[in-house]
This record gives structure tokens, C-alpha cells and sequence, in this order.
């Protein structure tokens, strides 16, 4: 049985991306993308993908292949050292197996092999794109179960808030027993210690409802 870990990341506004720049021209909210790619003689890259919209769109770069329903294939090239958030996952040699386009939002689900490939991938995606956020990730245990391993994203914590509480944690406050208590940590801050219990109180609510409610 694998034992693999489904990602699912996002990456705000790649305007470098012909698919995000055609998806947007579609002017269609939350639908899926579904590409592919193949070498070109030349040393490119020529990729397709399927877009539903019902009108056809002008995108620079881009060209119509295929049409049929309310879904139209497109192509385009581009060079192989281009490194848009799909060609940089699949330098891993881990297929993009799904994109959403969303408010110019792009949503990519990958099959990583285990969780030191996966830290790779997210960590270098981040280093592109800093926005980048962990929306889901699902773990398949090996008696064929799955379970939720949900990344929370850190931007909804303030400054302070991400602080206080790494401070905590190195200080050892949540440990047990307690490696410092909320006197000893507000003092490593600077803060009085009422202002670093109302910090830490609000950070933990944002996380747990978070973690809560996905």
C-alpha cells in the first residue's frame, strides 16, 4: 500500500504563468485546469490545457487547439528552464495532477513520495513565491486509511503574535512539565506578562480555529 502524501498548495497571481493569465481572461471563478506537456524539437516546452469558459479567450502567447461543449484546449511554449509553480513541482519528478484557477489564485495538488520530498518542494515553492500557502495535505497510512494533516497558514498570526509564541516554545513553555512559565517568557520579550498571555491567547484561537474548521 503507498504511503504518499496529497498536497494541495496555493500560489497567489504567477502573472509569469500562461494558464493563471488565460484562466483570468476566461473570466470563470473556481474552475479546474487540466494540463499537460510534451518537448518540442526545438528544446521548448509545448503544454496544453483545457479551460471551461464560453467565450473564446485572447491571450497573449496562447492559441486555440480544440473546442467542443463549453471547453476549449490551448496551447503554448515555453522554454524549459521557465520555472512556473507547475514546471518547479514537476522538476521533482512529481506530476501536477490538478489546477484550480481562482480570482487569479492558482491551486496546484501533488503527489509527494514522502515527507522529506514534500518539505522540498513547499520549501522552494515558498522561496518563489512567499505567499505561498499549505491548504491541505493527506497522509494515506499504509493500511489503506487517510488522514488529515492540516497546515495551518501563518499569515493569519500578527508579527507579534508569531513571536510570542516561537519564543514560547523555545523557552519551553509548552512543554511538561513547563520549561519556563508566562513570568520567565514575557521577561525573554520585554513584555509584561499580561500583554504576552492576551497575545498568546489571541494567537492560539486563530490557530485553532484553523485547525477546526477544515
Amino acid at each position: 500500500m503507498a504511503t504518499g502524501i496529497r498536497a494541495e498548495v496555493k500560489v497567489d497571481g504567477p502573472s509569469e504563468c500562461p494558464v493563471v493569465r488565460a484562466a483570468t481572461a476566461a473570466d470563470s471563478l473556481g474552475h479546474s485546469v487540466s494540463r499537460s506537456g510534451t518537448p518540442s524539437e526545438d528544446g521548448g516546452v509545448v503544454e496544453e490545457f483545457v479551460l471551461e469558459s464560453d467565450e473564446p479567450i485572447d491571450c497573449e502567447g496562447v492559441w486555440p487547439v480544440f473546442s467542443y461543449d463549453t471547453s476549449t484546449a490551448y496551447r503554448f511554449r515555453r522554454d524549459p528552464d521557465a520555472l512556473c509553480p507547475c514546471a518547479y513541482v514537476e522538476r521533482f519528478e512529481v506530476p501536477v495532477v490538478d489546477v484550480r484557477v481562482h480570482g487569479g489564485e492558482m491551486y496546484l495538488t501533488f503527489h509527494a513520495p514522502e515527507m522529506g520530498a514534500l518539505q522540498e518542494i513547499v520549501g522552494g515553492l515558498r522561496e518563489r513565491y512567499p505567499s505561498l500557502d499549505v491548504q491541505r495535505l493527506l497522509h494515506t497510512r499504509g493500511d489503506g486509511g487517510g488522514q488529515d494533516l492540516v497546515f495551518v497558514d501563518r499569515s493569519v498570526l500578527t508579527d507579534r503574535q508569531r513571536e510570542v509564541l516561537e519564543t514560547a516554545h523555545r523557552l519551553g513553555y509548552f512543554d511538561h512539565p513547563k520549561g519556563s512559565n508566562a513570568t520567565e517568557v514575557a521577561e525573554g520579550l520585554g513584555i509584561a506578562t499580561s500583554t504576552f498571555t492576551e497575545h498568546l491567547s489571541a494567537a492560539q484561537r486563530k490557530l485553532l480555529d484553523a485547525i477546526l474548521s477544515s
